[in-house]
């Protein structure tokens, strides 16, 4: 049985509407990743699964039972799904424990555990306004994952975040679903950020989803150049240019290859050949510019 089903929804916000007719199943414990241009509807989808937004059709189902929009209840969302958004907030004029224990349902051992792996364990009796940008969202995260949930929706988490509390935040999200064993869903504009983490990943533009599969099915085979952009730099080799690549099916194509899939070799060896107009370098590989 699926963790959750999402059927047929759609939604709108401020007369517009950002999510038409979606559909999707998660299992218990599967990533699901999903990218998209601004506007695409993500975070709008998110509000909803979680709760914080009111459908305008359809429904979505957490252990086959529906959740409810924020205008047929008192508090909005979901007691069973925590959303993490990207304008989380925490109060001023508390210490961190403080904070924490407002909303705890765990016995000690397990939120010590959960404090853990959010790495925030040196920082229980900061106060508040003690702390970074990164260290605010840990702790933001450690206040929902004390509260029991069982799926964890995350808008964002890395946007706002410099280098090294971005990887921080990676492995807290990582350690997640290995430790703790709760089920995610995450919205990323970053191909780094979701290629090594998700199960499955979507693709949406315009409110629908538009390509669906694991990450390296949409790597090497996304369904337009739409798609093919939201996961790293490609190439689209025109086949009427280069003789080699017209014989079969392909003339008039347009053939798509990633930068690693493009070898350099020796004259003798080739029949292409090309000018290098620009060679970037960033620390572990060189990106190369050819015409």
């Amino acid at each position: 049985m699926a963790l959750l089903s999402v059927e047929h929804l759609s939604g709108a916000e401020e007369g517009k509407t950002t999510v038409r007719d979606v559909s999707f199943t998660q299992q218990a414990f599967e990533k699901i990743a999903i990218a998209g241009e601004t506007g695409a509807g993500k975070t709008s989808l998110l509000k909803m699964i979680g709760g914080f937004m009111q459908p305008a059709s359809g429904q979505v189902l957490l252990h086959k039972e529906r959740v409810k929009g924020p205008d047929e209840q008192l508090i909005a969302g979901h007691k069973k799904i925590a959303y993490l958004s990207q304008h989380f907030e925490l109060r001023n004029n508390y210490r961190v424990h403080e904070l924490l224990d407002m909303v705890n349902l765990l016995d000690k051992s397990e939120a010590e555990k959960i404090y853990h792996v959010c790495d925030i364990d040196h920082l229980l009796h900061r106060w508040t306004d003690e702390l970074s940008g990164g260290e605010k969202q840990r702790i933001a995260l450690a206040r929902l994952l004390s509260t029991s949930p069982e799926l964890l929706l995350l808008d964002e988490p890395y946007s706002n975040l410099d280098m090294l509390h971005k990887q921080q935040m990676k492995k807290v999200i990582q350690d997640l679903g290995e430790q703790l064993k709760i089920s995610c869903i995450l919205v990323s504009h970053d191909a780094l950020d979701i290629l090594s983490w998700a199960d499955t990943v979507f693709f949406m533009r315009n409110g629908e989803i538009i390509q669906r599969g694991s990450a390296e099915e949409l790597y090497n085979r996304p369904a337009d150049e739409y798609c093919a952009g939201l996961l790293g730099a490609y190439n689209l080799v025109d086949t009427g240019a280069v003789p080699l690549l017209q014989p079969g099916n392909n003339k008039g194509k347009k053939l798509f290859c990633r930068p690693a899939q493009i070898k350099l070799a020796d004259p003798s060896d080739t029949p292409l050949s090309g000018t290098v107009k620009k060679i970037l370098y960033w620390g572990s590989y060189y990106t190369i510019d050819v015409q």
